[in-house]
């Protein structure tokens, strides 16, 4: 079996494409039995609009299923964003079917067909620091929460399918504005943009491989980033350079928690955080200590609990959004 206990060996590598795939089951099977293949965890979506996904694997491996990916109708020239991890941060491989490759759930939107303009990380900081641009950040509220860039628009949206409805109410002239929108990885901007397009907006942009390749590629000493940035595995949060960052995650919740959740009262590993305290009823937290307890034997054993993988509904749908990079 692959040691993934160093961190030069777990390469996690997030991608996405929106490209027609007349019938994407066609898929599926090839692209599981790759990752089985190569020792390859994480969760890949497919769907008539495209692939999206997060996988994780040691260097040949990760390098295979790209190329295999690679392989597929307009994946041809697919560009992918790395990072790496102190252990394997998934306990199993799903290639999935959907109907959309991130959930917005508007009928017609296909970034296929019309979308925003991109703009290079390089040239980011510029854009949104021009006063007649709205920027927003088009994730969720728990995502904002520990990190956006500076001045954005924060919609408080629980979930991606809830965006449309609010950039409705918030910008009912929205045709003469110019709007810049940024996302984890760049699926969901996209196709936000796409969306503001089909509203009539002409002016929008979108930020290019979205706040991870910013992290990436732009000097801390450049950034107008402030804060972590949630990402969809067991690392929770990464700083610039793509280092791991200093929240962890509430195995009750799957909310993000900092050393102050961590501190608080109403803090019991596996069963409570401030952002849950009182949102659990006592079978439910009775049911999380016996989890918790499960995984602290398992961690002894020297074995996975896949237990921590389970929370709350919109952290399950995670993928929907962004496969796990896009948590």
């Amino acid at each position: 079996m692959t040691n993934y206990e160093n961190s030069d060996t777990v390469v996690v590598a997030a991608l996405y494409r929106f490209t027609p795939f007349e019938n994407p089951a066609d898929h599926q099977q090839p692209l599981q039995r790759a990752c089985a293949e190569n020792a390859v965890f994480g969760t890949l979506l497919l769907a008539t609009e495209g692939i999206n996904g997060t996988i994780a694997g040691s260097r040949s491996g990760i390098d295979t299923v790209l190329e295999a990916i690679r392989s597929l109708p307009g994946c041809a020239d697919l560009e992918h964003k790395e990072s790496h991890a102190d252990t394997m941060p998934f306990h199993r491989m799903r290639v999935r079917l959907k109907k959309e490759i991130v959930t917005m759930g508007v009928p017609d939107i296909d970034p296929n067909r019309q979308v925003g303009d991109y703009v290079d990380p390089a040239d980011w900081n510029a854009l949104i620091s021009d006063p007649n641009v709205v920027v927003i950040d088009t994730r969720n509220d728990y995502e904002v929460e520990i990190g956006t860039f500076k001045g954005a628009v924060n919609p408080n949206t629980m979930a991606f399918r809830d965006f449309p409805d609010w950039f409705r109410r918030t910008y009912k002239d929205a045709a003469d504005k110019t709007f810049a929108m940024f996302c984890t990885g760049g699926i969901r901007c996209e196709k936000a943009t796409s969306f503001l397009k089909s509203e009539g907006v002409d002016r929008v942009y979108h930020l290019k491989g979205g706040i991870l390749k910013y992290l990436e590629t732009t000097p801390k000493q450049d950034s107008l980033w402030e804060g972590e940035c949630f990402v969809f595995d067991q690392r929770t949060a990464v700083t610039h350079g793509l280092d791991i960052g200093s929240y962890d995650l509430c195995h009750a919740c799957r909310n993000p928690i900092d050393e102050n959740d961590r501190n608080s009262e109403f803090f019991v590993p596996g069963v409570s955080c401030p952002h849950c305290h009182d949102a659990h009823t006592p079978k439910q937290k009775a049911r999380f200590r016996e989890r918790q307890k499960q995984m602290r034997h398992a961690a002894k054993s020297g074995v996975k609990h896949l237990g921590a993988t389970q929370g709350k509904p919109h952290l399950k749908s995670r993928g929907e959004e962004t496969a796990k990079s896009e948590k």
